[in-house]
């Protein structure tokens, strides 16, 4: 006796997803292993996804969305939280996402990645805290003393990579409010007393938009690195070769904007590798 057709129906949407997944791999698979195929973005309907956290220029995911979109005008986008419930790594393995924009201290060993640009640590205070009003006082017992807005980490544990620079020196901080929401902090710092670190980049966009000012860590902090991290699988596909230089050029024309102060965090060598591209695995 034949099943009913809304069974057979229910177990054709039940095969959706694992075929689509499959179907993902097997394109990121075999496009990867054959660079001649051509990519011609004017005419592609293919679908982009980048897993990216928001701590970057508040410019540079609309920035790169117009890029995309003015090249490719017919491809879709879809823009990946970086969070604890998403695993980047098994995403790109498994095709979930073709790049991860972020920033690491010691980016994953397993994946390619491209240094994107590296920028300086400051301090983001409403501009009635105590470190604007007076920056000589502002020391570093102040600063670890202070009340501070962090980011939630990624994962159980990890402690993201300000409080793995101070946990690395014996140090830490006092963190008074995490959010999962980072573009909020600055209206956070706007309205208390505290404290958020991050890079400049970040920091300058909310200048003369709320009553909050920049001011210099106590602390010496390496710069933030970003970086574009992909899998082996995409590593030689037209199209993933070309979304990488329309992420690289994105970060070159915000790094060519930033304030002067920029020029003077990372080292000269590390600047002149930050557009490089590099092979790991």
């Amino acid at each position: 006796m034949p099943a009913p057709r809304w069974r057979l129906r229910r177990w054709l949407w039940s095969c959706w997803p694992p075929a689509d997944a499959l179907l993902r791999q097997a394109e990121s698979l075999f496009g990867a292993r054959s660079p001649a195929q051509a990519f011609e973005p004017a005419s592609t309907r293919r679908r982009f996804r980048i897993a990216a956290s928001d701590y970057l220029d508040p410019h540079f995911l609309p920035d790169l969305v117009a890029r995309v979109k003015a090249a490719a005008p017919d491809a879709t986008m879809e823009i990946l939280p970086l969070s604890r419930e998403f695993d980047y790594a098994q995403g790109l393995a498994h095709g979930d996402a073709d790049l991860v924009i972020g920033n690491w201290l010691q980016p994953p060993a397993e994946l390619h990645l491209g240094r994107l640009l590296a920028d300086e640590v400051v301090c983001l205070v409403a501009e009635d805290h105590p470190a604007a009003r007076n920056p000589q006082a502002w020391t570093h017992e102040r600063y670890l003393a202070a009340e501070h807005v962090a980011p939630t980490p990624l994962h159980a544990g990890a402690p993201g990579v300000i409080d793995e620079h101070l946990r690395a020196q014996g140090l830490s901080r006092h963190i008074a409010v995490r959010s999962p929401h980072f573009g909020l902090a600055p209206l956070m710092v706007a309205r208390t007393r505290l404290v958020l670190t991050t890079g400049r980049l970040f920091c300058q966009r909310y200048l003369g938009q709320l009553p909050v000012r920049i001011v210099r860590c106590p602390l010496a902090f390496p710069p933030l690195l970003y970086y574009q991290l992909w899998h082996d699988l995409t590593h030689a596909s037209a199209a993933g070769r070309w979304l990488r230089g329309q992420v690289r050029e994105v970060a070159r024309e915000l790094a060519r904007g930033a304030p002067p102060a920029f020029a003077h965090g990372p080292s000269t060598d590390m600047a002149r590798d930050l557009q490089a591209d590099i092979s790991r695995p």
